[in-house]
């Protein structure tokens, strides 16, 4: 006795009916990175395996790098040291589209004096500060903290989106 395969009924959707997920173009890719303040960082543990934390980075779309801040002795920042290896995952504004910025990563110095280079690069990550003392303090924080920046200079950028009609 044969059986025929079941067929869904007429209004069940069907596997792969629906939209194909749409490449980002480069600019799309550029906007979704600086529109969004959170993703998740992957770096290579000493065993090969990934590590992912959720930070909190900055895009520079000219210089093609993202930027995140950091202490020296955070995982993070010794991972990278050893293997530069680096993506950043970026949500898109729905749950259907996706940004990723691959490259090698840098650690800089920590910040060493309020003012010095590494700090003023922490500070450009801030919206900044109206009030000259708060600027100070933030500063003096973050040298405090050993404060330190992961630069990933982008060699890749990729990404989609599944254009979704709207539900009436």
């Amino acid at each position: 006795m044969t059986t025929q395969p079941a067929t869904p009924a007429h209004n069940e959707p069907q596997t792969g009916a629906g939209p194909a997920p749409r490449t980002l173009t480069e600019d799309e890719l550029s906007r979704l990175l600086e529109n969004q303040q959170f993703g998740v960082l992957a770096s290579v543990r000493g065993t090969g395996h990934p590590h992912l934390t959720t930070v909190l980075y900055s895009w520079d779309a000219e210089e093609r790098v993202v930027r995140v801040s950091s202490t020296a002795d955070r995982l993070k920042p010794r991972q990278l040291r050893t293997d530069p290896h680096a993506a950043l995952h970026v949500q898109g504004p729905d749950a259907f589209s996706f940004a990723v910025a691959e490259g090698e990563a840098e650690v800089s110095v920590p910040a060493a004096v309020p003012g010095d280079a590494v700090s003023r690069e922490l500070l450009s990550l801030t919206p900044g500060f109206e009030d000259p003392d708060a600027e100070g303090a933030f500063l003096a924080q973050v040298v405090a903290d050993r404060r330190v920046v992961i630069r990933i200079r982008v060699s890749r950028l990729y990404g989609t989106a599944l254009d979704v009609p709207a539900a009436d």
